[in-house]
């Protein structure tokens, strides 16, 4: 399952102390209560679809909740749209994606729109250096969102890890890859990991651009990827261990995918510092919250020993 979570801003209640000296063994202070009213917002539409090289097209269709919604099963099953009218174009062929039912590895339900394969139709999978146009249609409303599968970009020349020494630990190491970048700049990466036979996850910084590394060959830590619905150890969160065999996913996508995921990240890891710049998640669905976004996928697997 592959839903993401949009991260509000957290409003606290100001206080204004005024203190003043009366004397030097009397003080007295004044306080203020100032109340801050959250509106109540209208539902959107929120998107998540992905179409990767050598694959179908995969879209999520939700309703946006507000921030004090108190959250439940029911609540995250009424969360879905239904009965939507889903296409992917390449300008050429068009294909219909259909409502389905489908299981998380962990046995959640949710809905997804991809395509009906036992249906004649144009069915087609992701290509590299092509461009798709998303169309929704739902609640007399129509939304439309361009992606692109990159052709080239950054490549994954190799991987490897490091001791890490925590106290007495000597379990932890930290995996690091090296990375060729294509001399046309504007290139841009997001990577996921998977432990042994656990899903792939993204890191909590999941993303990775060439604004200085543009046309070099590189090395970078990457950060092992997380459960964003857990609270992660700040020390050992991005840690892999001796005996883990580790796959990473390393995506090439386009520079709306990025900055989709790019302020994404910077929410969920800013979120409840009150001295965090506002974030903006920058989507590209002309209307909805989200993205639509393409995928160029390469894997490569490390065992460490232990």
């Amino acid at each position: 399952m592959f839903l993401f979570y949009f991260i509000p801003l957290i409003f606290a209640p100001m206080r204004l102390i005024l203190l003043g000296t009366l004397t030097v063994f009397l003080f007295s202070a004044c306080e203020k209560d100032i109340s801050v009213h959250v509106q109540t917002s209208v539902p959107q539409l929120v998107v998540e679809g992905i179409i990767e090289n050598n694959n179908y097209p995969q879209v999520i269709l939700t309703h946006s909740l507000n921030y004090f919604s108190s959250i439940d099963s029911l609540t995250l099953i009424n969360m879905y749209v239904h009965d939507a009218t889903v296409s992917v174009s390449t300008g050429v062929k068009t294909m219909e994606l259909k409502e389905q039912k489908a299981f998380s590895p962990s046995g959640a339900e949710y809905y997804v729109y991809r395509p009906e394969l036992g249906q004649p139709g144009d069915l087609f999978k992701g290509k590299s250096g092509e461009t798709y146009t998303l169309q929704i249609s739902t609640d007399n409303k129509t939304y439309k969102a361009v992606t692109s599968i990159p052709l080239t970009g950054m490549h994954l020349d190799s991987l490897w890890a490091t001791k890490v020494l925590l106290d007495n630990d000597t379990t932890k190491v930290r995996l690091w890859a090296r990375i060729t970048d294509n001399p046309t700049s504007n290139n841009y990466v997001r990577y996921f990991t998977k432990v042994n036979r656990r899903p792939f996850l993204p890191s909590l910084n999941s993303v990775i651009d060439d604004h200085i590394v543009n046309g070099t060959t590189f090395e970078i830590p990457l950060d092992a990827g997380v459960d964003r619905n857990t609270k992660p150890d700040p020390v050992t969160y991005a840690l892999f261990s001796r005996g883990d065999t580790i796959t990473l996913k390393f995506c090439n996508i386009d520079n709306s995918t990025w900055d989709f995921w790019r302020t994404v990240d910077y929410a969920f890891n800013t979120n409840g510092n009150p001295f965090s710049s506002p974030t903006r998640i920058i989507g590209n669905v002309n209307g909805a919250l989200g993205y639509w976004g393409g995928y160029e996928v390469s894997y490569k697997t490390i065992y460490i020993r232990k």
